[in-house]
């Protein structure tokens, strides 16, 4: 095996490209701006740069200078315009992983850029048939936490398959990309009223809730918050801002859907029944963590973990609910998650997200906020959306309170 030479010795645009490289990729696979920078700068620091990244949701600043050099002599700044980043815990994992064996000099610096390279390929059927099975599985299981009657199930179900297909025809076309949110509003609206009018009464606006559920930007509302609080002013603005879009696309295609059926004089048959008995919820419980285990894209190996970790905190949520009330049942879920996936950093030198992504996704309020505006649409209740949109806040604050609290408890391992 041929000996690397130091790091400090590879050449100055070489350590810039490859710092570049490792933030370009935290950022697509969905890192928040404060782990990112934190991140970025210790990398940097490793190689002997100085680095100042600033971080938003659809681009990098990064200013570089050679500290060896006389000041002025070395700035370089590299400004990269990207997409929304999208959660993918093995690509994560492995780009972590290529950074750390590139700064305990395992690997030299092209080496390191070539193995980040290889993780851009593009996804495999397989993958892509995973994610659909995923939106399907997701869906079908969050209307079994909710007890719905089996015809509700299986539609929310056969909704999530339909949505998980337009994803994917989405991801190769600009132009259907932008209305993806809408259409598939319009989509579940269709496709629940047709059921509930030609086949049998259901829970509607809870049935397009729970087909919809993937596409909720909860992670996204609880990542703003945690970098407004983390003074990320931007960044968390402008991610918040995209959250909120992504909750009246939503909306405008359910409610388009709601309209034409009210136009064609069309009356879908509504009921309010939550028939299940316990066991449908535990089966539900474990059928969801196995699907969010697929779209956050997990290595198979790290499935156990995923899928422990997201039925752990929806458990300690709904049994601290019962036990403390409901805000502190989601605060101290989010304690123990976001502390327990820090701890998994520390011990296992791997991404804390693997423990913390999970364990948050059963919690997140978009659900919530979506119900309020789709209320407030349809019956032009102000109270009624009022209320949704405080329960969806104090939601939102008891999340952001356990991530605070969780983070001081224990804290991370060079940010990821």
């Amino acid at each position: 095996m041929h000996a690397h030479k130091p790091l400090t010795e590879a050449g100055y645009t070489e350590r810039v490209a490859f710092v570049v490289d490792v933030a370009q990729h935290l950022h697509a696979y969905g890192t928040t701006a404060q782990r990112l920078e934190g991140a970025v700068q210790s990398v940097a620091r490793r190689l002997s740069l100085e680095c100042e990244p600033w971080a938003n949701p659809t681009g990098l600043i990064l200013a570089f200078s050679d500290p060896a050099r006389p000041a002025g002599e070395s700035d370089t700044t590299r400004v990269i315009r990207l997409g929304l980043g999208d959660t993918d815990l093995y690509k994560l994992c492995e780009a972590d992983r290529i950074a750390e064996e590139v700064m305990a000099g395992h690997l030299d610096i092209p080496a390191g850029r070539a193995a980040l390279r290889a993780l851009d390929r593009p996804a495999s059927w397989r993958g892509k048939a995973m994610q659909v099975l995923g939106f399907a599985l997701a869906s079908a299981a969050v209307a079994g936490l909710l007890r719905l009657p089996w015809l509700d199930i299986g539609t929310a179900g056969a909704i999530g398959l339909l949505i998980g297909l337009l994803d994917i025809a989405a991801q190769r076309r600009p132009r259907l990309s932008e209305a993806f949110e809408a259409i598939a509003g319009l989509l579940a609206g269709t496709v629940a009223i047709a059921v509930s009018t030609l086949v049998a009464p259901l829970n509607l606006n809870t049935v397009i809730i729970a087909s919809l559920i993937v596409l909720l930007p909860g992670m996204a509302l609880t990542n703003a918050m945690n970098e407004l609080t983390s003074r990320q002013l931007v960044s968390g603005t402008a991610r918040f801002a995209g959250a909120l879009t992504t909750i009246l696309k939503l909306t405008i295609g359910t409610a388009i859907a709601l309209g034409i059926a009210g136009l064609a004089g069309i009356e879908p048959e509504v009921r309010a029944l939550r028939p299940q008995p316990e066991w449908v919820v535990w089966s539900a419980l474990l059928l969801g963590a196995f699907a969010f285990a697929v779209l956050f894209r997990a290595h198979r190996r790290d499935y156990p973990l995923v899928m422990a970790s997201a039925i752990a905190g929806y458990l300690i949520s709904r049994f601290g609910g019962e036990w403390v009330g409901a805000q502190a049942g989601l605060f101290l879920s989010a304690l123990v998650t976001t502390a327990a996936g820090n701890l998994y950093a520390r011990w296992r030198n791997r991404p804390g997200a693997l423990v913390r992504l999970p364990g948050l996704i059963m919690l997140v309020p978009g659900s919530i906020a979506l119900r309020g505006v789709i209320t407030l649409v349809q019956a032009q209740d102000i109270g009624a959306g009022q209320d949704a949109a405080m329960l969806a806040l104090n939601t939102l604050m008891a999340l952001l309170a356990g991530l605070l609290f969780g983070n001081l408890l224990v804290s991370a391992r060079r940010n990821l």
